[in-house]
């Protein structure tokens, strides 16, 4: 409740102020209006007196809440209370546990198809690996292969080098032979005639181509 406090100076009345009775410094000064004194030596030779005098004077509180204020305010959060809590909150909650439920499958569906992922990288590792080997296995089977056939080859190419180099060297042989018979029967012509222009006798074939035939041989093996 507030507290009028009236000034007055020479009994008249100088300042109103309003006082609340809860606190001593929340004040409002109202100017009253001064009275200004009928000569300036009565206002000079007049002593001043100040008294306070509290008047108590009953006013509403613009601040405070009537009854009827009070009654709707608490009814108003009732309501509202009770639609919180039985009305948005559960909506409210699904929603987050739905949320929540779905944030959660995604982080195991995630986490299942990264296992997938590295079994399959396993998988495939392995696969290379044995591609790899069987490669390596090819390589080194169709490399003794070659090896083989080409060892094959080389052999009969050999034999035929061989074959006809023997039948060359016969083929020589029998020239040569064949040669040194002509050869000699030439030669045993020859010095048959020599002989018989010599001594005036013909001498005998058989002897004379064995002369020659002997005389070739030692010149042959020299």
């Amino acid at each position: 409740m507030p507290t009028a406090i009236v000034t007055q100076s020479s009994g008249r009345i100088v300042q109103v102020r309003l006082v609340s009775s809860d606190t001593t410094e929340t004040t409002m000064p109202v100017e009253a209006e001064t009275l200004a004194a009928s000569s300036t030596g009565e206002a000079e030779a007049t002593s001043e007196t100040t008294t306070e005098t509290a008047v108590a004077k009953t006013a509403p509180n613009p601040i405070a809440a009537t009854p009827n204020e009070l009654a709707w305010a608490a009814g108003s959060f009732v309501v509202l209370f009770v639609i919180l809590r039985y009305f948005l909150f559960p909506k409210l909650k699904k929603g987050m546990d739905a949320r929540y439920a779905d944030i959660r499958s995604d982080i195991d569906g995630a986490g299942q198809v990264k296992a997938d992922a590295q079994s399959d990288v396993v998988a495939y590792d392995k696969q290379i690996a044995a591609v790899r080997v069987e490669a390596a296995g090819r390589i080194d089977a169709a490399r003794q292969t070659v090896d083989t056939e080409r060892n094959t080859q080389l052999a009969q190419v050999n034999a035929r080098i061989a074959a006809a180099r023997t039948e060359a060297e016969a083929q020589t042989a029998a020239a040569r032979s064949a040669a040194q018979g002509q050869i000699a029967t030439a030669v045993a012509q020859v010095a048959t005639k020599a002989a018989t222009l010599a001594s005036g006798k013909t001498p005998d074939a058989s002897v004379v181509q064995a002369a020659v035939v002997a005389a070739m041989e030692s010149a042959g093996s020299r």
